[in-house]
């Protein structure tokens, strides 16, 4: 189903930041409606102190920019802000001129799934100067968050080293939104399934669940609640066993599975919510095994992450399913991406593109300029380094890559003895869809391939090794001339 059309029954044309728009009018104001841009989106670091990011979010900005129209209410919404002197903020012909605008933008982007890294683009968007500008706001929002979600997902899946990790965050994130968008990234970043069933219903994911301890305290005892449960729901037995004394809970657990086998039906397993996880689950395991139910998983929540999942990893804790929530859709320990739109190069009436460079007293935040694409180089034993370039510039026979912020780190590349893949891809060309969406389980097994691409250092969860991701030398070349240009040009303006 599409998410927009499904959960949205307005226009989306508003869902941007004032500055925006004002901007917009800007250049309608000074004639600049020929200009063409080029933009770029990217990150500035990995999140959570990872060695990758997981890319995620293209698929609801394609939903976004495929019927972006500003509509009768928006224009009408528009012509009621006021400046400080309680005059239109806009004028009428302006606001018209909104009304009819059509949004003909040629964007590439990364396929989500794909493992990518600081300063890369992972969308470019080019086009009228206006239109690009006025898709910054929406479409970080849509790529900043999903792309948190779905590395904080990778991590997590990783630390569970295969075993299943269930998505059971919906009452904890940020609003609706945020939980269908988190649903979404973090099955693309490797879970198996969610408790969301409108995530369920949107975009096909497996959906998973148990009962609460609200459950349990309904009865008079907690054997007779897991027998009405087993009577109830005999093909979807978890009991959740903490609700007094776990143990004696795994022990009830075991009655009721015994009695529900005798019915023809078998126990899934049972759900760790508190207390030592480690030590419960050991103790759980013996005891079901001795039971006769050596089938039965141990499933565990509370709090979980990639760090504790991993600590219970080496303790040797007996837990086969992870059930992550609050964690992983609010993306505890880093709230945001720090994702970034920048402009790259201009051009007046057809003419030739001008290079565009923002400098910044922090070097991290001056930017690269350029019609940017992304080169991944591999060989048989996978992902060896990437490379961003300027498709006007182009590549040198034996290119180097060099850090942007770091000339010393180079890596040079013998290209007769590696294949390469360029990752930004065709979207949109002329407001049009050009790209072949594939299914959230291809973007999902996508993730998984990429991950067994890179490096394990790469993969650590904590200090993990930097990955060679650089400037062509060209590029390099052109972004440090245009930085000289820029500080020349203000030095002699003062």
């Amino acid at each position: 189903m599409n998410f927009k059309t499904d959960l949205y029954r307005s226009s989306l044309a508003l869902l941007t930041d004032l500055y925006q728009i004002t901007m917009a009018y800007g250049y309608w104001k000074s004639g600049r409606l020929n200009d063409e841009a080029v933009f770029n989106l990217s990150f500035r670091a990995n999140p959570f102190n990872g060695g990758y990011t997981i890319a995620c979010g293209l698929s609801h900005v394609i939903d976004y920019l495929d019927d972006l129209k500003f509509d009768g209410t928006d224009i009408a919404y528009l012509e009621t802000l006021r400046g400080n002197d309680q005059n239109p903020l806009f004028e009428k012909k302006f606001l018209d001129y909104l009304r009819n605008l059509e949004f003909k933008l040629d964007v590439d982007a990364i396929p989500e799934g794909t493992a990518v890294f600081a300063h890369e683009p992972l969308i470019r968007v080019k086009g009228p100067l206006l239109a690009c500008q006025l898709v910054e706001s929406p479409i970080l929002n849509l790529i900043n968050f999903q792309t948190l979600i779905a590395t904080k997902s990778a991590r997590i899946c990783q630390a569970a080293q295969g075993e299943p990790v269930v998505e059971f965050g919906l009452r904890r994130a940020q609003g609706i939104d945020g939980s269908l968008s988190a649903s979404r990234a973090a099955y693309v970043g490797g879970c198996t399934a969610t408790s969301n069933v409108l995530a369920g219903k949107l975009f096909g994911i497996p959906v998973k669940g148990t009962h609460a301890h609200s459950w349990v305290m309904c009865f008079d005892d907690e054997l007779s609640a897991f027998e009405a449960y087993a009577r109830a729901l005999p093909n979807n037995c978890i009991f959740l066993v903490d609700t007094y004394d776990t143990l004696e809970g795994v022990r009830n657990a075991i009655e009721a599975g015994k009695s529900l086998r005798q019915a023809g039906h078998e126990m899934v397993g049972v759900r760790l919510d508190s207390g030592d996880l480690a030590y419960l689950s050991i103790e759980a395991r013996k005891m079901l095994d001795e039971a006769g139910f050596p089938k039965v998983s141990i499933v565990a929540t509370n709090d979980l992450d990639e760090h504790l999942i991993s600590s219970l990893k080496q303790q040797n804790a007996t837990i086969a399913v992870w059930g992550v929530g609050t964690k992983l859709v609010t993306a505890y320990d880093q709230p945001a991406l720090g994702g970034i739109y920048k402009l790259s190069a201009i051009r007046k009436d057809g003419g030739n593109w001008q290079y565009k460079v923002k400098l910044s007293e922090q070097s991290l935040k001056t930017t690269t300029p350029g019609i940017l694409q992304v080169r991944r180089f591999r060989d048989a034993n996978g992902y060896v380094a990437d490379m961003t370039y300027d498709t006007l510039l182009g590549i040198s026979t034996n290119p180097t890559i060099i850090d942007p912020f770091d000339p010393l780190r180079q890596k040079e590349l013998d290209v007769s003895k590696l294949d390469h893949e360029d990752l930004l891809v065709p979207v949109f060309r002329d407001g049009r869809q050009v790209y072949q969406q594939p299914s959230l389980d291809e973007i999902r097994n996508r993730t998984i391939l990429q991950l067994k691409n890179l490096h394990q250092g790469i993969r650590r969860l904590v200090h993990p090794h930097s990955y060679p991701a650089g400037l062509e030398q060209r590029l390099y070349d052109l972004k440090v001339k245009l930085i000289l240009d820029a500080k020349v040009n203000k030095n002699s303006a003062l």
